[in-house]
């Protein structure tokens, strides 16, 4: 992955322009409704913030394999920031720091070459960083010489870094396929297009909630109509997944609808527990960070996986 890469791979020219296109079409309506004396409200808002995420998400993918491991670094560190901010974590900042020493080591990682198959990423560290990492989190009591706390200081660390760090962290680690635009760029697409599919069919046909305790809001035939969606959408992209027969698109698309909605529910369960609406006010119209990411952290570790059974994250270009 690089810039002169990226401008010749038909894949991401695709999906840049069918995402600029978006965004115009959408601004385009938003004002004429402003211009007919209807006031968007929070769609403004929303359409403000992806204003600012499509141009960073596509510039970091655009630079290359190491400005994307980077981005998504600095993505999980921000995302663990608001976590140890909402769980109370932050106070202690040994094991905050411990936490985010695992998610640095996770970008590194993904980074380096393979040391024994010379070849971007190394994937065996990478999958067996969360024994190391969970491993020093438990030392840093032991260090400290103290007792009183640290049972949930280090819960609350270890459930951060597998969480935010290591399994969000997949993501960048996909950078290192031969096919990591195609990869990169539909995941992020679907698991978004899997969102707005849950949120309108829900409005047009949820009757039943889903869960209303936890997600007043979802509605059974939303999930359904999100789970419809995405089925359909590997096919839609199938230049983005060449390697991929038509059960493993299947799988994939029930990998993102049905783990796009988990990872929704999950953070949906933490802040429900803290009494909080949104952990974070970064993004305008968003929430925060793990507010946006929510359904990645859980379809991107689903995804890796599957694709290295299916064809290897390193197969043939």
């Amino acid at each position: 992955m690089n810039w002169r890469a990226a401008l010749d791979s038909p894949v991401f020219v695709g999906f840049a322009l069918s995402l600029g296109g978006l965004l115009a079409v959408a601004g385009l309506v938003l004002l004429a409704l402003r211009a007919a004396g209807r006031d968007p409200g929070h769609a403004w808002q929303s359409y403000r913030g992806w204003l600012r995420m499509v141009p960073l998400f596509l510039g970091a993918v655009f630079l290359g394999r190491v400005a994307w491991i980077v981005f998504v670094a600095g993505v999980s560190l921000l995302g663990m920031k608001e976590f140890a901010r909402g769980t109370g974590l932050y106070r202690d900042w040994w094991m905050t720091g411990a936490a985010y020493f695992g998610v640095v080591a996770v970008a590194l990682v993904a980074a380096v070459q393979d040391p024994i198959l010379d070849r971007p990423g190394w994937l065996g560290m990478f999958l067996a960083l969360p024994a190391y990492v969970v491993a020093s989190i438990f030392v840093v009591p032991i260090l400290r010489d103290r007792c009183a706390g640290m049972l949930q200081a280090m819960a609350l660390a270890c459930i951060g870094f597998l969480y935010i760090g290591w399994m969000f962290g997949h993501l960048a680690f996909l950078a290192n396929s031969p096919h990591a635009y195609g990869y990169l760029l539909y995941l992020v697409v679907a698991v978004e297009a899997n969102d707005i599919a849950a949120y309108l069919t829900g409005k047009a046909f949820g009757r039943r909630k889903l869960r209303p305790t936890i997600s007043p809001n979802k509605t059974l035939g939303g999930a359904l109509g999100a789970c419809a969606v995405s089925m359909a959408l590997p096919f839609a992209c199938r230049a983005a997944l060449p390697h991929f027969t038509a059960p493993q698109l299947l799988l994939t698309g029930l990998i993102v609808g049905i783990g796009g909605q988990l990872g929704d529910l999950s953070i949906s369960v933490i802040k429900r527990d803290l009494g909080v609406k949104d952990l974070g006010a970064l993004i305008p119209g968003h929430g925060g960070v793990l507010d946006r990411i929510d359904s990645l952290i859980f379809v991107a570790p689903l995804f890796f996986h599957a694709t290295h059974w299916f064809v290897g994250i390193y197969p043939a270009a």
